[in-house]
């Protein structure tokens, strides 16, 4: 299962145990600049399109391109970055823009170019959400599959680990990788007032270790939003020598795509964003809406299941909600314990089947996973579940999870209603019931309830005008983010919206639909919008 697209919002609502991560959590290097008090790259160029006053040194640096290797921190990146014809470098930009002669730190960029140089119209740079994904996996694994295609032939294929992600410098660090092993395998459950307390001491101190262990603590927190990622871009647009930018953002990516049309309209050639983001949800609608959209595809993938002779469900799809709660609830008070001697608990069963829901191509190996709970054989799940914590072989972590927390509570206006928490988490599990641990609503506080830095934006109907018209992709039954949210971001930006009927998070590039993938494409390169309307199944 690839790492693309990455998941915006909270997974598992009513917390089993006392957890640390937000609401808005989941369950889902070759040359550079040293991060000091530099003011930009020691190499210096023309710079392309308009350039901020105060900043011409950073719009103006020369990128040292070179072996990806070095960039690779586990061993699914060193195999992903070894492929043909990638190459990789890093962009030094402003810790705080707000102090262009102060610290600096690195943003990691990975290239594939333009296979027809002589057509070549200039770099298409993507985001894959969230928050907190590597676009340099992404930009890596999608490298093959364009790589003959007009996408391929006429764009520089470009993706960027956001700061403080990945191979970007520094990364946030907030628990170690034990720690996290440690977190998922409690089994502790939340029924009471002292569990809440519990709870909201775990957030407290997560917020607290993230400012000590990341490098520059609080400052570095204060601007990992996307309020600073947008302004990182337009470096990156100027240093790749775009006048204008070309962008593709899938899922959380899409608000960094409709933020920068904000920030800088006039340096917009194309916009494709899939998988949208409602522009005006607030962490808690955000919350139920994808709680509508995971309930929709469990029914789907129980349509498909209950007609196969060896659905784990069963043959009756109206018992089939209970038929998966009698598999994954006993795992609330007893474990299955892997060969490897890790256990597979509640939380990480369910994260395991709400990754499979996300692509239709995943539902056979969830039925594998839950026929083999059925025999006390958790390996699947946990292995499903350890893809959508970016977990690796060797028992490393990516900092996703930790840039996901980090992020959304430096994006959003933290929530610290109790009572709306409750009734947020009581709604979830009327419209996603399957997900339900039979324990009462938490209205304990989450990590950004407590984050040491304030938030730097908050949910609201961008103003893009003068903008070229942006497509906006949306599927029927997306699970993460619900068909509506790319219906309503279309008609803020004035873009013309693509519908996708199908149970998938995101289409372009990744569902294998040719109606789709044609007309992104022929957007991207002609900035030609398929007719008002258009459908692809």
């Amino acid at each position: 299962m690839p790492r693309f697209p990455v998941d915006n919002g909270t997974i598992t609502v009513v917390r089993t145990r006392k957890r640390y991560l937000s609401l808005a959590a989941s369950l889902v290097l070759l040359s550079s600049v040293a991060c000091s008090g530099s003011d930009g790259a020691e190499e210096t160029k023309a710079p392309a399109g308009p350039v901020p006053e105060g900043f011409e040194n950073f719009y103006a640096q020369q990128l040292d391109w070179g072996d990806c290797e070095p960039y690779a921190d586990d061993a699914m990146a060193r195999q992903v970055f070894s492929g043909d014809g990638l190459e990789c470098a890093r962009l030094t930009v402003p810790l705080s823009y707000e102090a262009p002669q102060g610290k600096t730190i690195n943003v990691g960029l990975l290239r594939k170019q333009a296979s027809d140089p002589d057509q070549r119209i200039g770099s298409l740079v993507l985001n894959p959400g969230g928050p907190g994904g590597s676009g340099m996996m992404t930009a890596a694994q999608l490298a093959g599959t364009i790589a003959n295609t007009e996408l391929g032939k006429r764009f520089d294929l470009v993706g960027f680990d956001p700061r403080g992600i990945g191979a970007s410098e520094p990364v946030i660090e907030c628990r170690t990788d034990a720690e996290m092993d440690a977190d998922r395998a409690d089994t502790s459950s939340m029924d009471g007032v002292d569990d809440v307390a519990d709870a909201e001491q775990d957030a407290k101190e997560f917020a607290r270790s993230c400012a000590e262990r990341t490098e520059h603590g609080e400052e570095m927190l204060a601007n990992l939003g996307t309020r600073d990622v947008v302004r990182d871009i337009d470096v990156m647009r100027s240093a790749l020598g775009d006048e204008k930018l070309t962008y593709l953002g899938y899922s959380y990516g899409t608000r960094i795509g409709y933020t920068y049309a904000e920030t800088f309209p006039g340096n917009v050639r194309a916009l494709l964003l899939d998988g949208a983001i409602d522009p005006e949800q607030d962490m808690l609608d955000s919350l139920v809406g994808q709680a509508e959209g995971f309930g929709n595809t469990f029914d789907r993938f129980v349509e498909w299941c209950v007609s196969r002779n060896d659905c784990a469900l069963g043959r009756d799809s109206g018992k089939a909600v209970e038929a998966y709660q009698g598999l994954v609830r006993p795992l609330l008070d007893e474990p299955v314990t892997l060969p490897d001697g890790r256990v597979l608990t509640y939380d990480d069963a369910t994260t395991g089947t709400v990754a499979a829901l996300y692509s239709q191509q995943l539902w056979p190996t969830l039925n594998q996973g839950l026929n083999g709970l059925k025999q006390d054989n958790g390996a699947m799940l946990m292995a499903l579940a350890d893809t959508y914590y970016e977990r690796g072989p060797d028992g490393k972590y990516s900092s996703t999870q930790e840039g996901l927390v980090a992020i959304r509570c430096v994006d959003d206006p933290p929530v610290t209603d109790q009572a709306k928490i409750e009734e947020a988490q009581a709604r979830y599990l009327e419209l996603a019931e399957f997900l339900d641990p039979g324990l009462p609503p938490s209205s304990a506080r989450d990590a950004c309830a407590f984050w040491p830095v304030e938030h730097t934006s908050e949910p609201h109907l961008p103003d893009v005008e003068g903008i070229p018209p942006a497509l906006v992709i949306s599927s029927t039954d997306d699970p993460a983010t619900p068909y509506q949210a790319g219906v309503n971001l279309a008609e803020a930006i004035g873009g013309r919206l693509l519908t996708f009927e199908g149970a998938q998070h995101t289409a372009f590039l990744t569902a294998g639909n040719q109606c789709v993938d044609e007309a992104g494409t022929a957007y991207l390169v002609e900035g030609t919008l398929p007719p008002e309307g258009t459908r692809c199944g």
